[in-house]
């Protein structure tokens, strides 16, 4: 039997107004604005889950009232805060959604809150592998113990998976 297609429920476009609000989330939150002027941008929902779509694809989704971009969001607009920096032992374990252990992570941004979004790089190219929410703020992070970040997002899920 073949898989189910991946498919967007509840599809709308969004009025400019709202648009300008998610990019100024966007903006104050991870430093990024990725929706340009006019841009034609949609909301849905995918897995139960609320999504934003430009160009077709998928590129941010809300956990609990907080957007977080993706990781091909991430790829192409390069944020510089919220990170999380993972040793190479932890990448395996990241891309197959685990949740991130005190122990491999190498760098931590300062800034970072418990609560807030982050995402989560290798330390060899810094490449993206996930998004997730820090359990402990950023500077505790290294010299803790257990789960620092819970994954919400990771390559290779549905999420990373889905094409229009």
């Amino acid at each position: 039997m073949p898989a189910e297609p991946l498919r967007v429920h509840k599809r709308r476009r969004l009025r400019t107004r709202e648009v300008e609000s998610l990019d100024a989330e966007m903006k104050r939150a991870w430093g990024i604005t990725p929706f340009p002027p006019e841009s034609a941008v949609e909301s849905g929902s995918f897995d139960k889950q609320d999504v934003i779509i430009l160009k077709g694809r998928i590129v941010a989704f809300r956990d609990g009232g907080t957007l977080l971009p993706t990781v091909h969001l991430i790829l192409s607009m390069h944020p510089r805060t919220k990170f999380v920096t993972v040793d190479m032992g932890a990448v395996k374990f990241v891309c197959n959604g685990a949740d991130v252990m005190a122990p491999g992570v190498v760098e931590a941004e300062a800034s970072i809150q418990e609560g807030e979004g982050v995402w989560i790089r290798d330390m060899k190219n810094g490449a993206p592998l996930a998004v997730g929410k820090a359990l402990a703020a950023g500077p505790s992070m290294r010299g803790s113990k257990g789960k620092v970040v819970r994954t919400l997002h990771f390559v290779g899920d549905r999420l990373w998976g889905y094409e229009p």
